[in-house]
């Protein structure tokens, strides 16, 4: 019997010896086909990329990513972008700019999202009475951007609107936004803002800049410091109240995003206000090479990926998705947009920005 055991041993050492090996050589394989990719990426995009489900799942296309963050004004503008295999910033007027500097034809709409203003209650409460907000289906809407950004322009305070009960203050009406000379939020505010002031229209030409661009840069000048992350403000109206920001211009995706979180900053008081017309922010990769073009493919093509984006409360092509996601979460956003405007070309709002710069110099 000893002498069937001692080779019946041996022979289990040898196959476990060689599945172990097996194993390892795979492993070593795998490691190997993995490709580091590096890129420039918006803020807003940050956790996305550094959540582990992402992570694993970018993986198993045999990617890893590596990414640094700016504001996409920064990334059109200030950066050695072919030092990276990607740039992915945020709105379509970067993505442009991007594409022609680096005459690269090739871009992929990953996913998008509306803009909004983070809000409470008792701030719509006032503005529904003076006509500016209404509700409709339990999702709040700014009617009248018109005369709201007249009310800003015209330099109006809280304590001057009527029925202000609930924040009779004498903190300037104003929207809060990022730094415009450096993020793509806040240069979603001056587009849609230059499409209101110019008669709802698009700013197509210097001419139509020169009539609006006071009004415009009022918007800014008068906020005082601003943050170059779309991160700060809304994190500053998750920590600090109303009385620090009571209307803040965001990503509907940041909001979500929050609303979802397990530990959410958020709460019962707290809302989210549509513009009628806002304005999308397309999040555009633009490949540099064959790595960032597996990673677009990855991101604008794999299920999964569209998911967990959709998780990140990011819209894109899977409609149904973002659907679910919204009744699952129980969460009061409009299933689509209408009233939607463009942004003007890059060219044009880079002169908005350089002469609102310029105001900010002392010019």
């Amino acid at each position: 019997m000893k002498k069937l055991i001692a080779p019946l041993l041996t022979l289990l050492l040898v196959l476990g010896l060689g599945a172990g090996i097996y194993v390892s050589v795979n492993e070593q394989l795998g490691k190997e086909r993995i490709v580091t990719v590096r890129g420039l990426i918006g803020s807003e995009k940050e956790d996305f990329f550094r959540d582990p489900r992402v992570v694993e799942a970018l993986a198993k296309k045999g990617l890893t990513v590596e990414v640094e963050k700016a504001g996409s004004r920064q990334i059109a503008t200030q950066f050695k972008l072919k030092d990276y295999d990607f740039a992915f910033p945020s709105g379509a007027p970067a993505a442009e700019k991007i594409k022609r500097e680096t005459k690269v034809n090739k871009a992929y709409e990953v996913f998008f999202t509306p803009m909004a203003v983070a809000s409470w209650k008792m701030i719509a409460t006032i503005l529904e009475a003076n006509g500016i907000v209404k509700q409709r289906d339990n999702i709040y809407y700014i009617i009248d951007m018109t005369r709201l950004l007249q009310s800003i322009a015209a330099e109006k305070r809280w304590s001057d609107l009527a029925k202000n009960e609930g924040y009779n203050v004498k903190k300037s009406l104003l929207m809060g936004t990022t730094d415009v000379r450096q993020s793509n939020s806040a240069a979603m505010y001056l587009s849609l803002a230059s499409y209101i002031l110019n008669n709802n229209n698009i700013v197509d030409s210097a001419a139509q800049i020169g009539p609006i661009i006071q009004p415009l840069e009022s918007l800014f000048l008068r906020q005082g410091f601003m943050e170059n992350s779309s991160a700060g403000p809304f994190n500053d109206y998750l920590v600090m109240g109303p009385g620090k920001a009571p209307l803040v211009m965001i990503y509907e995706a940041q909001y979500l995003q929050e609303a979802v979180r397990a530990s959410s900053g958020l709460n019962d008081a707290m809302i989210l206000l549509y513009p009628e017309p806002t304005i999308f922010t397309k999040h555009i990769l633009i490949p540099f090479n064959d790595k960032g073009d597996r990673l677009a493919a990855a991101l604008a093509d794999d299920p999964e990926l569209q998911k967990l984006a959709i998780e990140h409360g990011f819209r894109n092509r899977d409609a149904a998705g973002f659907r679910n996601f919204v009744k699952s979460h129980n969460l009061a956003v409009p299933d689509t947009l209408v009233n939607v405007v463009e942004p003007p070309t890059f060219e044009i709002l880079e002169q908005m920005i350089v002469m609102i710069e310029q105001r900010y110099k002392g010019n």
